[in-house]
């Protein structure tokens, strides 16, 4: 844990301030405790005693569990014949004192006894200056409590941590602050190197979030109440309520004391402590009601240690481990477990870097030599030969400790780091849900979840429920307005036209209009007041310019924007909006004129293709009747000229159901049926199109959509202020000569009757809500044409990461849902108005593509029909064909029919055959049958002679 007093300062200066101090006091002697077996030269390969060093504080919440622990651990290592056999250690500890400045010093004196392992500091302040002197003496430094993440860097590849990196603790509380859906947290931590850098690295994990550290209150190391106090009442004029404490444990509590005097333990507030607290609670024996008192609520991370036999025996001993460096009995907490596994550490590396020929030699340094006659003794710190090697096989140990898994990644961390979830109530803690970085957030043990698949999902992320300050279930939404007096600053814009919309009001809050409504109505909704004051944006001589406003709120002159603003790319990338209030979109206003009654007005029903198709259609089926009718039918019979009159008069006659030729065959009445549903329903569309033609108004406008704008040169109006004059410019390609402001409501019609040859505008580009205002006060001289070529809406812009911004959209939906929005709309802006736009009433016209399903059913039935019918007179024409150049007389039938032989089966023939009557032809089968028939005797050969 950091306790150092001393980082402010650059770590080589302060090398170089502790080795000049030294001078000054003359307390720099030379003091070496040698291993038996060694000398300054070298050493054997197994030495009968090696040294090893031990740093922390003998009093603290940290030291009186480590003490204990760490001398526990030499024991047992030096009484356990398999490991280090014939070699004992020993243990050789100084106390820093919880300074930074003695700390130092007691570490400088112990490397003055040839150690070859260092176990601590607990300060990562002293870890981080001392880490250059092992460096420079090749000597592994193993810190069970400096968990500053800023010592894994490769400055200090000497420095090996032996607990878990705050690294991974800060992205746990980031995964906690996301999970319940806060966005902004407030950071309380120690101002030492500790503090600092574990709260750099939260704030990278919560960007990763999307959330944020909006306000960070740092102390000093040892700060009194009174200064605590004073920066509590800072922290609690801030909107954040969730709190991430982040300091020492002999000192920490003094955080929540003050804070329960300030009410800061109520409900709707967050505490989230870091391992600081498990570690300070789990230490105290008893349990302290009034600590207890101070906690309720809070949720603390703990470090994970998995629940094995070692771990269960090793915490059955601990009452009977007796120190007597200690002032006080020790109390258990984690780092009594990484303490005692980083001596076994050590003891296992040792004992492995001997059976691999290490030896344990030192020697003298050139940088350390005596200059100038001066009185340091540089030459009594000496350099561990075996250093490098011996720290090599540390990085590659793995075994299972007290702690777990003891083993190395590539970057120097525990592997498998993870931490228990704790929430404080009534008189313990209650574990909550487990983290680690192989699956986040779970209510399942780890050891469990590392025997499947990784999977750190949104969906995968589960705690069980926790009781908050204030003893309530409810997650607190995290966030309030600051208790300070200063309002909600909300930027109205002080229009001169539309002012049903929005406008400047006598009456209290000072404005009114169809926004101003929706938000009041909206703030209504939240469970929580808003205090807010309203500010005219503008000089109320013209519309203000709306991409000025919003920068003004990013910029953070006003807290919020209520008015009629579009949402837009451009604005989104620097303030907040909420949900859409209002649709929006740009379309063209453009004058009408009024279209005169035409002669050929039965025409416009249906377009020229429609046209053509059906009158194609007419002839067509009365082709295909005429041809499945010939053959059966007289009244399809007779000269070519009357057959010809006979098609055309049967095919138009159907229109109106009044032909009077009858259908005998089945297939013809089959295509007649099918042919005059398709007439019906043309026909009764035809009737309900003239009849909306010749009976609603006709509108024309030369301009039909933005196109035919783009295209030419003349001017357009736009409003002032309006977001449409950049669109068109930078989207559109417009020139800005083109552009006329439109200052005021009356410029709209006026400028538009005008026109463009009088000094007007050809037509108006604006926002659909202000053309319908428009059109609702106008002489309905001019309409909207072409459809809306943008799609957006209106919308409350917030300053960024704003929480008002979320909880007004869920309340604007609400509105929504409930119908008070459209009454609020009816209110102010529902009103009678001019009829459809231009281009719907153009849409009466009826096309093809409306009918072409009726015609291919009709198309294939009359194909299908045919097939049939000439299927079958080719079967019969092929029955009557002669046969080996026969030539049968067929007997005339009919009178006026003359005599006619079939001499051969030529196209000709076959068209002969088919314009036969079918009566006739049966006949002329059944002759030829009968003939066949009495023929047949004469074909034995014998012929027939009279008696």
């Amino acid at each position: 844990m950091a306790l150092s007093l001393v980082t402010e300062l650059g770590h080589t200066a302060v090398l170089k301030g502790m080795m000049l101090l030294f001078l000054i006091l003359g307390i720099f002697v030379p003091i070496r405790v040698m291993g038996q077996g060694g000398n300054a030269t070298g050493s054997s390969s197994r030495p009968s005693v090696v040294n090893i060093g031990a740093l922390y504080t003998f009093d603290s919440v940290i030291g009186r569990a480590a003490g204990p622990a760490i001398e526990a651990a030499i024991q047992d290592v030096n009484s356990d014949p398999s490991v280090l056999a014939g070699t004992r250690l020993n243990l050789i500890t100084h106390n820093t004192n919880c300074s930074g400045f003695l700390g130092t010093m007691e570490a400088l004196q112990l490397m003055e006894n040839d150690v070859v392992a260092v176990i601590g500091p607990q300060s990562s302040g002293i870890a981080h200056v001392i880490s250059h002197v092992m460096n420079e003496l090749h000597v592994p430094l193993l810190s069970f409590a400096a968990t500053d993440p800023t010592l894994s860097s490769l400055q200090y590849p000497y420095f090996l941590r032996t607990t878990q990196n705050d690294y991974f603790q800060m992205y746990a509380i980031a995964d906690l602050v996301s999970y319940h859906g806060w966005r902004e947290v407030v950071a309380i931590f120690v101002d030492d190197d500790y503090g600092r850098s574990g709260i750099s690295i939260l704030g990278d994990a919560l960007a990763k979030k999307r959330a944020r550290i909006s306000y960070k209150a740092a102390f000093t190391p040892g700060a009194s109440k009174s200064q605590i106090n004073d920066l509590l009442v800072e922290v609690n004029l801030m909107e954040s309520r969730v709190y991430v404490v982040h300091v020492n444990p002999d000192s920490g509590l003094s955080v929540f004391a003050v804070a329960k005097n300030l009410g800061m333990m109520t409900s709707g507030y967050v505490w989230i402590a870091t391992d600081w607290l498990p570690s300070l609670l789990d230490a105290t024996e008893p349990v302290d009601t009034d600590i207890m008192n101070l906690l309720q609520g809070v949720v603390a991370f703990r470090h994970h240690t998995p629940d094995t036999d070692l771990k269960k025996r090793f915490i059955s001993r601990w009452s009977g481990f007796k120190t007597n460096r200690s002032a006080k009995s020790g109390g258990f907490n984690s780092y009594a477990l990484f303490a005692y596994d980083s001596v076994w550490l050590a003891a296992r590396a040792l004992d492995v870097f001997f059976k691999e020929g290490g030896n344990v030699s030192y020697s003298s340094d050139p940088k350390l030599h005596d200059t100038n006659g001066s009185t340091l003794h540089l030459a009594s710190l000496r350099v561990f030969d075996g250093g490098q090697e011996f720290l090599q096989t540390i990085v590659r140990m793995n075994f299972t400790g007290v702690s777990g898994e003891v083993q190395f990644d590539t970057d120097k961390n525990l592997v498998r780091p993870a931490y228990d979830v704790l929430n404080i109530g009534g008189t313990a803690s209650r574990k909550v849900g487990y983290w680690s970085n192989y699956t986040g957030l779970s209510v399942v043990d780890p050891e469990i979840l590392y025997t499947k698949p990784p999977n750190t999902s949104t969906s995968n992320q589960h705690l069980y429920s926790v009781i908050w300050p204030g003893e309530t279930a409810k997650v607190p939404r995290g966030w309030v307005f600051p208790n300070n007096g200063k309002p909600l600053r909300i930027a109205v814009p002080n229009r001169v036209s539309y002012k049903d919309l929005v406008a400047k009001d006598k009456n209290p809050p000072g404005v009114r209009g169809f926004c101003i409504d929706v938000f009041e109505a909206a703030i209504n909704l939240l469970p929580y007041p808003v205090p807010r004051t309203y500010m005219l944006y503008g000089n109320g001589k013209g519309n203000p310019v709306y991409n000025e406003l919003v920068q003004a709120v990013a910029s953070d002159n006003y807290d919020a924007v209520v008015g009629d603003v579009a949402i837009t790319t451009n604005r989104t990338k620097i303030v907040d909006f909420t949900q859409p209030y209002m649709e929006s979109g740009l379309v063209v206003l453009a004058p009408v004129k009024e279209e005169k009654s035409s002669p050929w007005a039965f025409l416009k029903p249906f377009s020229i293709q429609m046209w053509f198709v059906t009158g194609g259609f007419f002839l067509f089926v009365g082709a295909v009747v005429w041809i499945l009718e010939h053959r059966i039918n007289h009244e399809f019979r007779g000269p070519p000229r009357q057959q010809l009159i006979t098609i055309f008069w049967f095919s138009f006659s159907t229109m109106f159901f009044s032909h009077r030729e009858n259908t005998v065959s089945t297939l013809g009445r089959l295509v007649l049926i099918i042919w005059l549903f398709v007439v019906l329903i043309i026909n009764s569309s035809y009737t309900a199109s003239l009849t909306s033609i010749l009976t609603v108004q006709q509108l024309s406008s030369r301009i039909v959509g933005i196109e035919t704008l783009t295209a030419s040169k003349e001017p357009i109006g736009v409003q002032e202020g309006s977001f449409a004059w950049n669109y068109l410019v930078d989207e559109l390609n417009i020139a800005e000569w083109r552009l006329v402001k439109l200052k005021s409501q009356d410029d709209y019609g006026r400028l538009l009757e005008l026109g463009p040859q009088g000094g007007g505008v050809a037509a108006i580009v604006d926002e659909r809500p202000y053309i319908e205002l428009f059109l609702s006060t106008s002489n309905c001289a001019s309409r909207i044409v072409g459809q809306e070529f943008t799609k957006s809406g209106w919308g409350f812009a917030f300053q960024r990461d704003s929480p008002l911004a979320v909880d007004l959209s869920t309340a604007i939906l609400q509105l929504s849902e409930n119908g008070d929005l459209q009454k609020i709309h009816n209110k102010w802006l529902a009103r009678s108005g001019c009829s459809a736009p231009v281009d719907e009433i153009d849409e009466n016209r009826l096309s093809l593509k409306s009918f072409w399903g009726l015609f291919l059913i009709c198309g294939i039935a009359c194909f299908l029909a045919l097939i049939t019918f000439f299927c079958r007179v080719i079967c019969q024409f092929r029955r009557f064909a002669p046969e080996d150049g026969q030539e049968p007389e067929v007997e005339e039938i009919e009178p006026a029919r003359p005599r006619r032989q079939l001499r051969s089966t030529s196209f000709k023939d076959l068209i002969d055959f088919v314009d036969r009557k079918e009566a006739e032809i049966k006949e002329m089968l059944k002759r030829r049958h009968s003939d066949t028939k009495r023929a047949s005797p004469s074909t034995d050969g014998l012929p027939n002679s009279p008696p």
